[in-house]
């Protein structure tokens, strides 16, 4: 048997404050009753409210802004995915393996999202994802820039596919990676070999070939993660001598 912990009066003002929004009666939007209305029918002191709402405003239930009333959040699939973000790192920092599986996953994932993207793609999608690859061609010298333009070359992909849910996860994993992928996977000088793999995916798209496209961003994957691994392993010798 677990000894039973204590409760603190916050939890439970936050419970009842999800009852409300889950029920239904409130819409996006919509204003929670004041803090001191609040208080009176909870019969708490503002500490509790506040340390409630904060919680759910980073859960992304709420939007609170100073000198009004708590509103519940309009749906938000990215907005889902932004309270993980410290998490993950901290899991990424601190667990190799996990890293590896993200890398991993993220492979499967973005090379079904351009074999859909190469399916769907409109005349519109190719022309935005060519001034982003133009742009990032010209970037080569400003390693941000570039990073940057790296990132949004693959969202772009993800959200040709029409589906904001996949586009979101395309967004927070490569945030996630982040910081990996500057400090490890970037090789200063590879630049022009990054702009000629994405250039094959654009390539693929632009075909309509679900399947060349599918293997490009594999090839392009697959290199990046075995780059990284063997700059890890020499930075992990270089920490040893």
């Amino acid at each position: 048997m677990e000894p039973i912990r204590p409760r603190k009066l916050a939890d439970d003002v936050q419970q009842q404050l999800l009852e409300t929004i889950q029920s239904g009666n409130l819409r996006p939007g919509d204003p929670l009753p004041s803090e001191r209305e609040l208080m009176h029918s909870l019969n708490v002191g503002r500490p509790a409210i506040r340390e409630a709402m904060q919680s759910l405003q980073r859960m992304g239930l709420l939007d609170i802004r100073q000198g009004g009333r708590a509103r519940i959040s309009e749906p938000s699939i990215g907005r889902m995915m932004e309270p993980m973000a410290e998490t993950v790192r901290h899991v990424l920092a601190h667990s190799p393996m996990s890293l590896e599986h993200l890398k991993e996953a993220r492979a499967i994932f973005e090379m079904e999202m351009v074999r859909i993207a190469s399916r769907k793609r409109s005349q519109a999608d190719v022309d935005r994802l060519t001034r982003i690859l133009d742009r990032q061609a010209a970037a080569q010298d400003e390693p941000r820039l570039f990073m940057a333009l790296d990132g949004e070359f693959h969202r772009e992909i993800a959200t040709v596919s029409g589906n904001p849910i996949l586009s979101a996860v395309s967004e927070a994993v490569f945030l996630w990676l982040t910081d990996f992928h500057v400090s490890l996977v970037r090789f200063p000088g590879l630049e022009p070999l990054t702009i000629s793999e994405h250039r094959a995916v654009l390539d693929a798209i632009i075909a309509k070939d679900a399947t060349r496209a599918a293997k490009a961003m594999g090839d392009h994957l697959l290199r990046a993660n075995e780059l990284y691994k063997q700059k890890s392993n020499a930075n992990s010798r270089s920490a040893e001598v």
